[in-house]
């Protein structure tokens, strides 16, 4: 490899080469990238310009900084944590496999909120309506993955089980009362990635250019009324979520004329 001498801003190009060295496996996964005074006697450049190529790399996801170590080429593991999704019940008794994993990290939060522009119409509420809220931050202590959980119960929903006084109780236990209430549940769930807010990035203490995993479930009962609006927050490369999926009935088809 010699100097750079392709068009464009410099420490792009040296990111590209050094990229491309990546791709190639030239460095692999989990060994360290060349110094910056070796990277500067490769392509000729100053010592901004190696530092600027190394951020842009890094904010790729492509390199991390281990202090006191240096630079490496990020590993791509296969992520450590399968969080099982699906419910399981017998009448009024509701579990879900692999919450005996997680343990609080610290005591729930339990407080009063509002619905926004987002939450309004996934519960079928005006912005601005009242709703019982916690979070929870939970850890796997065998991994160190950190999840963010959030709860949002409707005053319509809490109204006449108690949940307005115990809104940090466990889902499934919420789940118990809202069947004992008369209603028949069911759950709907969203996932996606984005990235993470600085909130959501200390919190899970993501690393660079780590997105976050984003589920949203919403607890559905009598009339398939929003009952209930879960959120799950976790890092995308160290969770992966399981569902078990059984066939729905199909929707009769219409009769051609």
């Amino acid at each position: 490899m010699g100097e750079i001498q392709r068009p464009g801003a410099l420490y792009q190009q040296v990111a590209a080469e050094i990229r491309n060295a990546i791709t190639a496996g030239e460095i692999p996964p989990g060994a360290p990238v060349p110094s910056e005074s070796q990277l500067m006697d490769r392509y000729g450049v100053s010592r901004p310009t190696v530092r600027n190529a190394v951020a842009a790399l890094r904010s790729e996801g492509l390199i991390e900084v281990i202090h006191g170590k240096g630079s490496y080429v990020r590993a791509l593991p296969a992520p450590v944590n399968t969080i099982n999704r699906s419910v399981a019940s017998t009448g009024r008794t509701f579990s879900v496999l692999g919450d005996e994993v997680w343990e609080p990290v610290e005591e729930p939060a339990a407080y009063r909120t509002t619905a926004t522009a987002v939450t309004g119409p996934q519960l079928g509420l005006d912005e601005g309506e009242a709703l019982f809220a916690c979070d929870w931050l939970l850890i796997d202590p065998k991994t160190g993955t950190r999840l963010m959980h959030r709860i949002l119960i409707p005053f319509a929903t809490a109204e006449g089980t108690g949940l307005g006084e115990a809104p940090d109780s466990q889902p499934t236990e919420i789940y118990a009362a809202l069947a004992k209430a008369g209603h028949k549940l069911w759950w709907s769930e969203t996932v996606g990635a984005r990235i993470p807010r600085p909130d959501e990035r200390a919190t899970l203490q993501l690393t660079d250019a780590t997105a976050v995993l984003h589920t949203t479930r919403i607890t559905h009962g009598i009339d398939d009324q929003a009952l209930l609006l879960e959120e799950l927050r976790v890092s995308a490369d160290r969770a992966q979520l399981a569902y078990r999926i059984t066939p729905d009935k199909a929707p009769a088809r219409r009769a051609r004329a």
